[in-house]
């Protein structure tokens, strides 16, 4: 019975352990003017991370980092795409726990912004929509369409047994949490914002205060007139955007949702670097006027993988690195900037409050050059296909990120144009195997002259999805792949075997000694004596994916800006680490090195 006893006890010890630990509840509201803690104004200065683009490990640091710039507040997106890969298919584990994220930000003495969506922007793939919305055509996202409300409604249900319990009002950080997301440069159909509304009040998202957020001019059309409206905007803005702001909402309150401290970088551009004195300058104004903020980002982190958004306005095609840099105060690896340390002392001078100690950051280390001498041809490891007369996009085979390839034989000589019909995003054609053109999106291509010269020709198209548009109403025909037809000389090319190729796990290819040349994975192995950040120099590849230790690091593209991949000493082994590099022109002998500093800034190659 003593044993039986001891067992329950441990058993009833784990449960208390596992189980969330909330402070007392308390109020937080739009009131009188401004928002009130517990009844007293209260002013939030708050600074944008999302947990998606920083290692798990790294949390914690990230979040001291901002409480040691003078920050009590910290804003985050959910990304639906991450937890909800497939229909009624959840994932709340390892860096998509977003309730510890949450949880370790209240134990460091922070506050939360939840922007729970379901749309996101965020530079991130498809504005954090999950790619299976897109497999039925007729599905028209951020609207009022029941094929998108009813799913969404679905995932902002299950979202909110995980995050409504950690609102304020039940004891968690969570004060304020947004109305989908800067929905008046999109639309103007307040049915479905008061929809979204409804979906997060059914979730249990009533213990924190509700609000909007949208450009200043854009504020009449994304706004509801029961809840507060914030607003976004860039350097030099503060004092024209708040003005704008008192006209259509005089009584307040009046907080600066978004306030771009920096950009983001897109492959083919330069680049970005901000105005950092004008930044501070208007964070003083800001603070000293009492009406809060939140910067974004405070620290940018890294698109890891193949989540990077892309930009188009219905006409071109710009698509994101995986570096989030951001020109950020913390950089992308969690070091802090001359910015940091010139905003810290602005933010201190405008509350008259002493920030903690900058905590130390460990030294990044190098990695001296090692080659990657083994390889494995993507033609020799193609998986079993899906026959079609037309093509089919990545969706229409379940498929959301990476490579799809396809296959078919040409029936007879022809000369003309093979045009692919709304191409998505990147190809590469081969006619009997060898080669014969590239078409690329970005610079608005999509036919190819072609002279076939013997019958039965094999027509190869290998086709990169480079990342999903997460803005504007391009984003609701963003399949990838083929998505339309081909056509070779004005008559429709038919009969293609399709391959997907999403990439999940390349460390698990049978690699060989033998020489490889052409789309390829190349692998090798390199030892590490005592882990820590490092950034891979990918100069020596021209377009593909990295992955370290099964973690996929980010994209390669030899066009710049982006250089170097950020590795996180989190995912690195005291001892032997396997890299795994794809490349699209792949040739042996090539080499990596970990360099002490990113290089984010390279030349453009046009």
């Amino acid at each position: 019975m003593k044993r039986i006893a001891a067992i329950l006890l441990f058993a009833c010890v784990v449960l208390l352990l596992q189980r969330p630990i909330y402070a007392e509840a308390h109020t937080f509201k739009a009131e009188n003017g401004h928002f009130t803690l517990d009844g007293k104004p209260f002013q939030v200065i708050s600074g944008e991370m999302h947990y998606a683009r920083i290692p798990r490990a790294y949390w914690r640091d990230r979040m001291r980092m901002a409480k040691a710039m003078g920050l009590n507040t910290i804003t985050t997106y959910v990304f639906w795409n991450v937890h909800e890969p497939k229909p009624g298919v959840y994932d709340f584990s390892g860096n998509n726990d977003v309730v510890e994220f949450i949880r370790e930000a209240q134990q460091e003495g922070l506050y939360v912004i939840l922007r729970p969506g379901p749309y996101a922007c965020a530079e991130w793939e498809f504005g954090g929509f999950p790619s299976w919305l897109l497999k039925d055509h007729s599905t028209v996202v951020r609207s009022s369409d029941p094929k998108f409300i009813e799913p969404a409604r679905r995932w902002i249900l299950r979202l909110g047994k995980e995050l409504a319990p950690l609102q304020i009002g039940n004891g968690g950080p969570i004060i304020l949490v947004q109305v989908e997301n800067e929905y008046g440069s999109f639309d103007k159909d307040h049915a479905y914002m008061e929809q979204i509304r409804h979906m997060l009040v059914d979730a249990g998202f009533t213990k924190s205060q509700l609000y909007t957020a949208d450009g200043p001019e854009e504020v009449p059309n994304g706004s509801l007139p029961e809840l507060p409206a914030a607003i976004n905007f860039g350097p030099g803005e503060s004092q024209k955007g708040f003005a704008y702001l008192k006209k259509l909402r005089p009584d307040g309150p009046f907080m600066n949702s978004e306030y771009w401290d920096g950009w983001f970088d897109h492959w083919g551009a330069p680049h970005a670097k901000t105005d950092a004195q004008q930044q501070a300058a208007d964070i003083d104004w800001t603070l000293r006027q009492g009406y809060s903020i939140s910067l974004y980002m405070f620290h940018g982190g890294t698109s890891f993988g193949w989540m990077n958004g892309a930009n188009s306005n219905g006409k071109n095609y710009e698509p994101d690195v995986t570096s989030y840099d951001y020109d950020s105060p913390l950089d992308e690896s969690g070091r802090p900037t001359a910015k940091y340390f010139l905003f810290r002392d602005t933010i201190a001078k405008a509350t008259g409050i002493t920030p903690p100690p900058v905590p130390q950051v460990a030294p990044a280390i190098t990695i001296p050059f090692f080659t990657l001498t083994q390889s494995a041809s993507l033609w020799d490891n193609l998986p079993k296909p899906t026959h079609s007369e037309q093509p089919l996009s990545m969706e229409d085979l379940d498929q959301a990120y990476g490579y799809i390839f396809y296959r078919t034989t040409l029936k007879g000589l022809v000369s003309g144009d093979l045009v692919l019909d709304q191409l998505h995003d990147y190809a590469r054609i081969y006619i009997d195997g060898k080669l014969v053109g590239t078409l690329d999106r970005r610079l608005n291509q999509n036919s190819l002259p072609l002279n076939i010269t013997a019958k039965n020709a094999r027509l190869d198209i290998l086709i990169e999805n480079t990342g999903r548009v997460n803005f504007t109403k391009v984003m609701r025909g963003e399949r990838k792949g083929i998505t339309k037809e081909v056509t070779l000389a004005g008559k429709p090319v038919t009969g293609w075997d399709i391959y997907p190729l999403p990439m999940i796990a390349p460390d698990k290819l049978t690699h060989s000694n033998k020489a490889c040349i052409g789309p390829c994975f190349y692998r090798a192995t390199f030892n590490v004596d005592k882990p820590a950040d490092t950034f891979l120099d990918t100069s020596a590849f021209t377009k593909g994916e990295v992955w370290l230790n099964g973690h996929a690091l980010g994209r390669v593209w030899n066009i710049g800006p982006q250089k170097t991949l950020y590795v996180p000493g989190t995912w690195l082994k005291s001892g032997a680490n396997e890299v795994v590099v794809f490349d699209l022109e792949g040739a042996p002998g090539r080499s990596l090195q970990g360099l002490d500093h990113p290089i984010l800034n390279g030349a453009i190659k046009k």
